[in-house]
């Protein structure tokens, strides 16, 4: 189904985006969508929410290490005193 008539963009198009990860903003960069006459924003969204519902990894995020002294430092000699 055509989501976006004056891209010509379908919801098929979405979801492949959506299931690779993208958000709703990424989407609209990346394609085009909901940039001109915005009339589809609404469903466009609907069809990503639901992806994101539907496909899990879609919403796995990077995990970043944060602190001093992680796992991969476990091996490293400690300066003797």
């Amino acid at each position: 189904m055509i989501v976006c008539v004056c891209r010509r963009i379908s919801d098929r198009e979405i979801v492949r985006h959506a299931r690779a990860g993208l958000g709703f903003d990424e989407i609209q960069f990346e394609l085009g969508v909901a940039t001109q006459c915005g009339q589809c924003e609404g469903c466009a969204r609907d069809v990503v929410a639901q992806c994101s519902n539907s496909c899990p990894t879609a919403n796995i995020k990077l995990a970043t290490h944060t602190q001093e002294g992680g796992p991969w430092n476990i091996l490293q000699h400690s300066p003797q005193a």
